[in-house]
């Protein structure tokens, strides 16, 4: 009976994977989604530029694959899971989209990833931060491409821990990526022999966090951790500055913050913080090179997401054209087969589940009086290679891999 059963979804599998070639293969052009967050709190970090990097790929690509020109459309998702799952389903169903990227945002990541993984449909996930992507939400055509919350909690808490103080007082956002953000960085503070001495969570986009601030001031922590990211950081970090909690001694400390953050902000504000990424645009020759003409389109240099948007893509392409086809298993196959090497991902593995294994960064922000540009704002002190910055296979939960 099970040989049935696994015979007919094998078959069922196949259907569909020769169904989505044929539907691709059908349109006048080959579509690349990217959805993203085009107008709230992320938008910074992915949104427009993360457009203008799938096309880069596209024209660096050469424009075209199989003798058809490649269109980039792009969606703005709201933050919300159920718009980012109907933009999907059409672009799936209607307009023969063939791979879908960016997906800021891991309650979205996730809806999206659910929807696709029962459509057997590749998604190369580079917005999403929470390790649940490639663990219980895992699928065989997705991936996680540029960073997830355990290899930014290990590094960022291990810094914070090691010089700023054993205390936390955590600010969480109240969603799947701020839970798991600060469990991933309670681990490192507890095996360091740290204590959490309060946690407060926040929704999403929150504009007013001077209670959370007051109360992480009164709770007498060495630290006030923040477990969330773009504009609630960047919120949460100029009103700390207004109460003068950081004049006063306490350090705020976020755990994940982007160079545009940082912009944002002013040296000023975050000199000497440092923080883990995947990308830092004058790290050498080739992510200068690559954010020149980045930056010559969109005016700003690139997040990690958005230079992962554009390897991500990319290397999509660069697969699909090897194995002759939109076959989602070989294109699978082939972006596993061999490592990965870019502007973005560096001495890179893409796992069976789904996790590329790159090596991340440990950056600190430079002070007004060592920046020399309007985006010299940081600098890479230690090169984190993949296999320390992100949980071994060995404790991934994904399920396909267990059967």
């Amino acid at each position: 009976m099970n040989f049935h059963i696994k015979a007919r979804a094998a078959a069922l599998a196949a259907c569909l994977s020769m169904t989505a070639s044929v539907v691709a293969q059908s349109s006048n052009t080959v579509n690349i989604g990217v959805l993203t967050d085009m107008s709230g709190l992320y938008s910074e970090i992915g949104g427009r530029g993360s457009v203008v990097a799938a096309q880069m790929a596209v024209e660096d690509f050469g424009g075209e694959i199989f003798g058809r020109p490649i269109k980039v459309l792009s969606a703005d998702h709201l933050n919300k899971p159920d718009i980012a799952a109907s933009r999907v389903r059409e672009w799936v169903d209607r307009d023969g989209v063939v791979m879908v990227t960016d997906v800021l945002g891991s309650a979205t990541g996730i809806a999206v990833q659910n929807l696709l993984a029962d459509k057997n449909f590749i998604v190369m996930n580079t917005g999403s931060a929470t390790s649940a992507i490639t663990n219980k939400e895992c699928s065989p055509y997705s991936t996680h491409w540029s960073y997830d919350t355990q290899a930014i909690a290990a590094s960022s808490a291990a810094a914070i821990l090691a010089e700023q103080g054993d205390t936390w007082f955590f600010i969480t956002a109240d969603y799947a990526f701020g839970h798991m953000l600060e469990a991933d960085a309670t681990k490192v503070l507890l095996k360091g022999g740290g204590k959490v001495v309060g946690t407060l969570r926040h929704p999403l986009n929150d504009s007013d966090f001077s209670s959370y601030i007051l109360q992480g001031q009164a709770s007498g922590a060495k630290v006030i951790v923040l477990a969330n990211t773009g504009g609630d950081a960047t919120n949460a970090i100029r009103q700390a500055t207004e109460f003068g909690v950081i004049e006063a001694g306490q350090k705020v400390m976020p755990l994940l913050i982007f160079d545009t953050d940082i912009k944002g902000l002013g040296l000023n504000v975050v000199k000497g913080v440092k923080y883990t990424t995947g990308f830092y645009w004058d790290f050498d020759e080739r992510t200068r090179k690559w954010s020149e003409r980045f930056f010559a389109k969109h005016k700003t240099q690139a997040s990690m997401v958005q230079a992962a948007t554009y390897s991500a893509t990319m290397n999509y392409l660069k697969a699909a054209k090897a194995v002759g086809s939109f076959d989602r298993d070989k294109i699978m196959a082939k972006l596993r087969e061999a490592p990965i090497d870019d502007m973005f991902a560096r001495n890179a593995v893409l796992r069976e589940d789904g996790l590329l294994v790159h090596d991340m960064y440990m950056a600190q922000v430079k002070s007004p009086t060592e920046s020399t540009g309007e985006w010299d704002i940081a600098k890479v002190i230690k090169v984190i290679p993949g296999k320390d910055a992100f949980a071994p296979i060995s404790e991934s939960e994904c399920p396909y891999l267990k059967r």
